[in-house]
């Protein structure tokens, strides 16, 4: 009989895929590294092992103990795997843009999921990396694999990853293109490449990320970028970075479905945009690895949800009916698009930008303008600051932050007007998204105009 122990076993020797269609009119060879074939459905089962493995030998892990660790959802499947395995418990934390998807399937594998807000710094005490550190203090015999300084991450791709695909190409490999989260995968692969011949390191990031040159600015793709500098990265390996859009990400991850048969997540469509350049200007007898870290099934009520993609902004009607983008560009030019506030100005302020530009609600913005979504941080209605300064709640000197209220409800600009219509049956104003990414604000007041 031929069979495996247990499915931990099974972790690695994952395939290289040819892509055919979405590389028309490339010479190139693109070859993609299918990682969800991995029994926990990730590159991340890789890792998972080897920190088990190496904490175990030094002591900090012992029978019985809990692993907890912030992770974007694969990380701690491969570590819920393991830990069932060998009988620890698991708390994993999660930022609150992972899907709802993959944090079941954390609690499927008898995990414990804590889950915080995305849109704070890092030094914050509710961030997923102070909230795990909280816990591991608290939790007796909790260890905390930290898979953003654990040299157990670099090291499993540098001794096994980086032989693989070299292995699997026969050494033809010219340029290897991966995302880069905590910079693990691309540092240790990225090595073992290099020290066996002239291949070419590239990084694909979304947009707003430190590694291609951003702040740490929020954006929609999971599990990748970053807004500090992990030491599980190497910045001497990365020979580029390619900065990737979230639309772009999105529609390439629904294409690689459509037209390749790899139901693959957001930021292997992010790699593979970033492949494809590198791609192009790349000759015929070159090969390009691009590494796809796990599959869709966790992102079906996003990135393969026509309906969230559409309050997004990442898709159209496409049925020639009105969208709530013509409206909005037919509003006025006399004002800014993006009437706002910040938090820390005050109510007199807030009262003297409705009074300037005419307007009742305002949305509540943690930097200038171009935003995105995480960086909304509620609204402001006329009538509720009249209530409150008529009632002394509220003083002119307030900072706005004491006062505003939930951010206002989300519509893309693809979507129909009729949708529009019936959104501000129930609300004054809605914050109009156009690949999703705050554009402006839509009223009562421009659907008449518009429909007038």
């Amino acid at each position: 009989m031929r069979y495996y122990d247990n499915v931990v076993e099974i972790i690695g020797d994952t395939p290289l895929v040819r892509l055919r269609n979405v590389t028309d009119g490339i010479a190139a060879t693109v070859l993609a590294k299918v990682e969800y074939f991995n029994p926990g459905g990730s590159v991340k089962d890789r890792i998972a092992l080897r920190m088990v493995e190496d904490a175990e030998k030094a002591g900090l892990l012992k029978p019985g103990g809990t692993i907890v660790e912030p992770t974007s959802g694969n990380t701690g499947v491969g570590l819920a795997l393991v830990a069932q395995l060998r009988g620890y418990k698991c708390v994993f934390v999660c930022p609150d843009k992972v899907s709802e998807d993959k944090q079941n399937v954390l609690r499927a594998y008898g995990a414990e999921v804590v889950v915080c807000p995305t849109a704070v710094a890092p030094e914050d005490p509710r961030s997923y990396y102070n909230v795990s550190d909280r816990l591991t203090r608290e939790i007796p015999g909790a260890w905390k694999p930290d898979q953003y300084s654990n040299a157990a991450n670099p090291r499993s791709h540098y001794e096994e990853t980086g032989p693989e695909i070299w292995k699997q190409t026969e050494g033809r490999i010219t340029h290897f293109v991966a995302g880069m989260g905590t910079g693990g995968t691309i540092s240790g692969v990225g090595k073992y490449l290099k020290e066996q011949g002239t291949v070419k390191v590239i990084g694909a990031d979304p947009e707003g990320s430190v590694y291609s040159g951003g702040t740490g600015r929020p954006y929609l793709v999971e599990g990748v970028g970053e807004d500090f500098w992990p030491t599980t990265y190497d910045r001497d390996i990365s020979d580029g970075v390619i900065e990737v859009s979230d639309s772009d990400s999105f529609e390439m991850t629904r294409r690689l479905a459509r037209e390749e048969g790899l139901l693959v997540g957001g930021s292997c469509g992010m790699a593979v945009v970033a492949a494809l350049e590198v791609a192009r200007a790349a000759g015929p007898d070159d090969v390009i690895v691009v590494l796809l870290p796990d599959g869709g099934r966790g992102y079906l009520s996003k990135i393969f949800n026509d309906g969230w993609m559409a309050r997004y902004g990442f898709l159209s009607a496409g049925d020639g009916k009105p969208t709530v983008s013509a409206v909005l560009a037919a509003k006025s030019g006399s004002m800014p698009p993006l009437v706002h506030v910040h938090p820390t100005e005050t109510v007199r302020d807030a009262i003297d930008y409705m009074r300037e530009y005419g307007v009742s609600q305002l949305p509540v913005l943690k930097a200038e303008p171009p935003v995105v979504t995480g960086e909304v941080a509620g609204s402001l209605a006329e009538k509720d600051l009249l209530d409150a300064l008529f009632t002394g709640q509220a003083h002119l000197h307030d900072t706005i932050e004491r006062h505003m209220g939930d951010p206002l409800p989300m519509i893309g600009g693809g979507q129909p007007v009729s949708e529009a219509v019936a959104l501000l049956e129930k609300s004054d104003a809605a914050m109009v998204l156009i690949d999703g990414k705050p554009a402006g604000v839509l009223t009562r007041q421009d659907l008449l105009t518009h429909l007038s």
